[in-house]
This record gives C-alpha cells, structure tokens and sequence, in this order.
C-alpha cells in the first residue's frame, strides 16, 4: 500500500527535515515511529526538505507500506501520533496512487514567512515568527512582490551550497497582508512557486522587508533578477519565521 501524511511540526529543535548521522530531525522521528508501531523501516519521502528551524502546517510525505500490514489508511495518522515527539503530528493520513512521490509530484508549494513589530522579545510570537524594528510601507513591497512574480533566473536569491541543476523558478504569487496579533503589528507574506532554491523564502522575505523599509531600491532587485548576484540583495533572515503552508499537487490528495 501506497501511503500520503499530512504533517505539520515545530521546527525549532530539529535539525531541519533530512536524517542526518549527528542530529535529530523530523524524517527521522517519522521513520523512527514508523518502526516503533509497525516494525519496518521504510523512506519516509517529503514533499521537500525544510532547514533547521523551519516549521511545517502543511508538509506532504508518501511512502509504501509492505504486505502483510492490515490497517486502514485513515489510521495510519493516529498510530503514528502514539510514538511521535510532541513536536511532530500527522493530521491526515490516506491511501495515495501507486508510484506517488511527495517530492517529485509536487506541482505547487507555499511558503509563510511571519514577522512582528515590538521593541522587546514577545514570548508568544517570537517561536513562529521574526521581531523587526519596524514594519515596510505597504504599496513599496507589494510593488517588489510584483516584480518577483513569474518565471525568473533566482540564482542571486539562493545561498551556496545548494545543488539545484537549475536556478529558474516561477512565483505563481507572492502576497502580503499587515495585521495584528495580541496587541502587536505583524506581517504574513506567503509565497507560492513551483519549486524553491536553498534558503529562497528567507531570502524573498528579506528583499521585501528591505524594499518596503526603503533600504533596497527596485532597481537592485531587477538587477539581481536579470543575472546580478547575491550580493545586490540583503540578508538571510531567520529560519523561525518560515512555515511550509501547504503543496499542491493538482488534484485531492487529502479530499
């Protein structure tokens, strides 16, 4: 039996998605329960990998189950939760087609990227988001948003390291809307694209920060669009205001 996860975890003290030999991450605590309740091991396979400090409302795993292992795929969620860390839930779990690969199938995925205004720590936003001094003037990054949109060569957008055979990508949309939570001015800004370089959305979410707080003109971030390198855009920003919102995959995988 083919089966799809819907998985959602707080990433701050897991070394991102992939198993790794010296540290602890969410591939591993899937795999690890998986034998726990039914004693096989198999490749959990996610839709994609997150970084350290990634958080997750929405990650999509596939993998097969042997013969001989009898339970209903809307089970399989609540076995797993038994042995999970807290961290770590499987909110859904169905039958999915034969030969479905949760990374290579994956058609489309957003990304959230959470910021908030406070001259101190607030302890309740500071795990899921970034605190900024102040926030970006609302028309300026929608008009670099816009730019971002559409097909584009995103090498200066990735860090190094990553080994993508290709660095063009397409942004389907890039949005933001400004807010409040618990008394403090916040900012969501979702991405959704067919694919993302290494450490793209937290470079995105910089360029935008940094165009709205007028530190970044447009015309460097065309230039970085049209084959300019990484060093026209500003930082990295932090892994704890990233969430893998959700991955599409042209149909109901979970309907």
């Amino acid at each position: 039996m083919n089966a799809a996860l819907l998985v959602a975890y707080d990433g701050t003290h897991f070394a991102g998605w992939q198993v790794q030999e010296n540290a602890f991450t969410v591939q591993q605590a899937l795999e690890d329960a998986l034998f726990a309740v039914f004693g096989f091991r198999a490749r959990v396979t996610g839709s994609g990998r997150t970084d350290a400090g990634v958080h997750a409302a929405g990650q999509v795993c596939s993998l097969s189950f042997p013969e001989g292992i009898a339970i209903a795929p809307e089970r399989i969620a609540d076995a797993l939760n038994t042995r999970l860390p807290p961290a770590v839930r499987v909110l859904k779990s169905v039958r999915a087609p034969e030969g479905l690969d949760a990374c290579r199938a994956a058609k489309r995925k957003t990304y959230r990227y959470n910021v908030y205004v406070s001259p101190r720590e607030h302890p309740l936003l500071e795990r899921f988001s970034v605190r900024v001094p102040q926030l970006p003037e609302l028309a300026t990054l929608r008009a670099c948003a816009a730019l971002l949109e559409g097909e584009h060569d995103f090498a200066a957008f990735s860090s190094t390291g990553s080994s993508a055979q290709t660095t063009v990508r397409t942004l389907y949309s890039v949005r933001a809307e400004q807010g409040e939570a618990l008394g403090v001015p916040v900012l969501q800004m979702d991405f959704c694209g067919n694919g993302f370089l290494y450490n793209m959305v937290r470079i995105l979410a910089g360029v935008l920060l940094d165009a709205g707080c007028g530190k970044l003109p447009l015309e460097a971030v065309r230039a970085a669009l049209a084959g300019g390198g990484r060093e026209l855009l500003g930082k990295t920003m932090p892994a704890a205001g990233l969430t893998l919102l959700s991955v599409d995959y042209g149909f109901g995988l979970f309907a």
